[in-house]
């Protein structure tokens, strides 16, 4: 048993590495449900692949789920103008999730077993990751942060101070396209190797968390990891020893984290 959840314990890991990271970035931006769509939208992408002949878990498959986030990315970089306000992006990105889960439903149709394709599209099979699958991920998702330390000041700059970026002249549109598409090649993997509801959960839920608690960057980044795999391991485990499905248990523990991060006598370190 143990070598089997060895890489999905480790796999776990490096998916909370960069979604908690990611997730700060999301919370300043006021953007909670991009990550959702774009999950959706790889999704979309890898089971259309799917409907014109490719098969799920291969490169075709990951190119066409990849293209698919780019598309994306390139929506929520044009709906993030000087004259749109965080509400109006907040309903873009419903929008494409809603338009994206739509079709997606109408090609599942078009797909034999499409019930198994529509589980695997939201829980995933991070149980079943094999070493190499978290070998192959560990490098792009370490290709993905030397690029977010190379930008970092553009990044930070349009996440926390928008305002402030494009008026020193930013192309706001453009640095954001390349966050997203960044962003993009993020999903696309998380969502192969743990489904939709788990990369929300990974991205989102650490992030709220550490920010209940820490007020610097610095802090909420290193809160925020700590928290993450602590509860990923627990998930983990309690599927272990419960046999419950590991994903939905995942998300289950991280549910748990929130309700205790979010209690009333929990003060915040920001209050």
């Amino acid at each position: 048993m143990l070598e089997i959840m060895l890489p999905a314990m480790a796999a776990a890991v490096i998916l909370v590495g960069i979604h908690a990271y990611l997730g700060i970035h999301i919370l300043a931006r006021g953007v909670i449900f991009v990550d959702l769509a774009l999950a959706q939208i790889a999704a979309l992408g890898a089971i259309t692949g799917v409907l014109f002949g490719l098969e799920l878990h291969t490169t075709g498959s990951y190119l066409a789920s990849l293209a698919a986030t780019f598309v994306g990315a390139g929506v929520f970089a044009l709906t993030r103008g000087r004259q749109t306000t965080g509400a109006m992006q907040e309903a873009a990105i419903g929008i494409v999730y809603v338009v994206s889960a739509a079709l997606a439903v109408m090609v599942l149709d078009r797909l034999p077993g499409e019930a198994e394709h529509l589980k695997g599209m939201l829980v995933g099979n991070i149980l079943f990751v094999t070493w190499p699958q978290v070998g192959k991920t560990a490098l792009l998702y370490a290709a993905v942060g030397l690029a977010h330390y190379a930008f970092r000041a553009r990044f930070l700059a349009i996440s926390f101070c928008p305002a402030m970026s494009t008026g020193c002249g930013t192309n706001t549109r453009l640095w954001d396209f390349l966050f997203y598409a960044l962003f993009g090649f993020v999903v696309t993997s998380s969502v192969e190797l743990a489904g939709v509801l788990l990369v929300f959960t990974f991205l989102i839920i650490p992030a709220v968390c550490a920010g209940r608690f820490a007020s610097s960057l610095k802090g909420r980044l290193w809160l925020g990891w700590g928290l993450g795999v602590m509860t990923s391991l627990a998930g983990i485990a309690a599927s272990a020893a419960w046999d419950l499905p590991t994903g939905p248990a995942i998300v289950c523990a991280f549910g748990v984290l929130a309700l205790l991060s979010l209690l009333p006598g929990l003060r915040s370190a920001q209050k």
